[in-house]
């Protein structure tokens, strides 16, 4: 019995740490550039080690099964009745239930965070069209640009428009992506926390020339933010 159990142990160490290396390894999400995305991550992490570690007993048990109590070929013979075990059926009913509760309660509060703006946020409507995207500051005398440009480190508002068809906003940098519908305003928060310049992409498919709806998201120095709102005006 103990025998049974250390390999059974030891086979599901073996697919813990291989499936882990997978996850660990291979770079599944873009580089995160925003406090928002770090959060979404943290889900993201704690979903996979879960993930990981039912995937390992589960694979373990089957493999373990298949290797000490398979029959032979020529066996046709029908397995003696089991009636079941009311405790392991608890068991692995409540365990299943509990994970999903605490990463929905996770969720919910990554989701309550990164929609919660702070005093002064810098607003931007963010206007999409086919095929393009234009970027108003409302703050700043409804300066208008076809590239997004903010201030790394201040909290952004965006106020999603459409004036034709559905597009969708995203930077995959920053994690955040919301619908821009026609007739009505939809809202996200962005957060960037390094400089660069990354991809404005339309995630809905919005007509023949979809795959050309682009635009560019430079994130700079607030210095840096308020020479080129300047030159905007």
């Amino acid at each position: 019995m103990r025998k049974g159990i250390v390999q059974l142990v030891a086979i599901g160490v073996v697919i813990a740490v291989a499936t882990t290396l997978v996850a660990v390894l291979f770079q599944w999400l873009p580089t995160s550039a925003s406090e928002e995305f770090d959060r979404i991550q943290d889900v993201y992490w704690l979903v996979t080690i879960i993930s990981i570690a039912i995937f390992a007993l589960v694979t373990a048990l089957i493999v373990f099964s298949v290797w000490k109590w398979r029959v032979s070929p020529d066996d046709d013979e029908d397995g003696p009745p089991i009636h079941g075990n009311t405790t392991i059926e608890i068991v692995w009913t409540a365990i299943p239930a509990l994970l999903v509760l605490v990463i929905g309660i996770v969720s919910a509060v990554v989701l309550a965070r990164n929609g919660e703006a702070g005093t002064r946020p810098l607003r931007v409507e963010a206007v999409g069209q086919q095929f393009a995207w234009r970027f108003v500051y409302p703050d700043y005398e409804n300066a208008t640009s076809g590239e997004l440009v903010l201030p790394v480190g201040k909290e952004a508002q965006f106020t999603m428009r459409s004036v034709d068809v559905i597009h969708s906003f995203w930077v995959p940098e920053f994690g955040q992506k919301m619908d821009a519908v026609p007739g009505i305003e939809t809202t996200i928060l962005v957060t960037p926390t390094r400089t660069g310049e990354f991809p404005v992409v339309c995630a809905e498919l919005c007509g023949l020339g979809h795959a050309t709806m682009r635009a560019k998201a430079r994130v700079v120095s607030e210095a840096e933010f308020e020479d080129w709102i300047a030159e905007q005006r």
